[in-house]
């Protein structure tokens, strides 16, 4: 059903890093590549988008060749894969990635769907060498080749730093996936949507104290002013975007201002404020630490997305693509 390979496993690694909460990760592949998929207590689900694109091959053929869409789907323990990547130590947390810092653009999921597609599936197999999935030694790397027959059958991955050196072959147990926790979220029905630098954000949970209970985000629109008393009106109205944290030892809040550098889109309609369990949020942290820009929207029934976007660039060739990490988390509910 699928063949991928990488030459260097540490942004896929990460990408798997980022939702790794809990163990068990529903894999579901498709054409356009892979979504990882992880949940925990009917309240949060966690989805990691890794393209086609990042991978140097990528295969998938479908179970039923009648209907390509459908795709496949099984689970994994998420913590056995990633101590796999990790055995020749050279895709652990600490490792750095091939993502670039550098490539700000925020991009629709489409766009990089239709990047996805462009690098892969047009390469197939024709005989070629382990040195040509594993590659030379460039450095302490780690290089991939992914292999899945179908239903019943192991995930197997082949792992060498050089084709020439020792390999290592991994046959990951996979059961049939359940159905997993499904929260949509509906674009038409938004009440708050900020994006704004993930170093923002990343530096605010950061400093929260781990006994923090519940965090509250809280919403407000753009005072229009047209005349003079814009500035004043400004100074005396609530902040566009503010995060509160309390816990058993009290609060904090946090104040972000009508500034592009901080909040480069905010469209509010109307005032909101809604709750959630700090420590659904702290989840997000791995995915936060690596992530360039990040999309925040609650809609009008408080349920949470966090997207953060997860941008790659090739060893070979340069070419730069989007992958994107999202959560959703349902909202406290007013009692708590």
């Amino acid at each position: 059903i699928l063949q991928a390979s990488v030459h260097d496993v540490r942004f896929f690694a990460g990408m798997l890093r980022g939702v790794s909460f809990a163990n068990r990760a529903t894999v579901a592949i498709s054409p356009d590549g892979l979504k990882v998929i992880v949940e925990e207590a009917r309240s949060i689900l966690g989805v990691a988008y890794i393209w086609s694109g990042i991978f140097d091959e990528f295969t998938y053929t479908a179970p039923d060749p009648e209907d390509l869409d459908t795709g496949a789907a099984f689970e994994v323990p998420l913590s056995t894969v990633l101590e796999c990547l990790n055995i020749f130590g050279s895709a652990g947390p600490g490792s750095a990635s091939s993502s670039s810092a550098a490539h700000k653009k925020w991009r629709r999921a489409e766009d990089e769907e239709e990047d996805g597609n462009g690098d892969g599936e047009g390469r197939r197999r024709g005989g070629k060498g382990i040195e040509h999935y594993i590659g030379a030694s460039e450095g302490h790397r780690t290089g991939m080749r992914l292999s899945f027959l179908g239903e019943g059958h192991p995930m197997v991955l082949l792992l060498a730093e050089d084709a020439s050196g020792p390999i290592t072959t991994c046959h990951i147990s996979t059961s049939e996936a359940d159905p997993h926790l499904d929260l949509p979220f509906d674009p038409d029905n938004t009440a708050l949507q900020i994006i704004l630098k993930s170093s923002w954000l990343r530096d605010a949970l950061s400093e929260l104290d781990p006994s923090i209970e519940k965090l509250t985000f809280v919403g407000n629109p753009k005072v229009e002013e047209s005349d003079g008393r814009r500035r004043a009106a400004n100074a005396a109205a609530p902040p566009l975007f503010r995060i509160r944290a309390e816990g058993s030892y009290g609060s904090t809040e946090m104040d972000y201002p009508d500034d592009r550098e901080v909040l480069e889109t905010f469209e509010c309609a109307h005032a909101i404020h809604y709750s959630y369990r700090f420590s659904y949020i702290l989840k997000t942290l791995k995915a936060v630490q690596h992530s360039t820009k990040t999309s925040l929207r609650i809609d009008e029934e408080g349920l949470l997305s966090l997207q953060y976007l997860m941008p790659y660039t090739k060893p070979r060739g340069g070419e730069k693509l989007d992958c994107f990490i999202e959560y959703r988390c349902l909202p406290l509910d007013d009692e708590d």
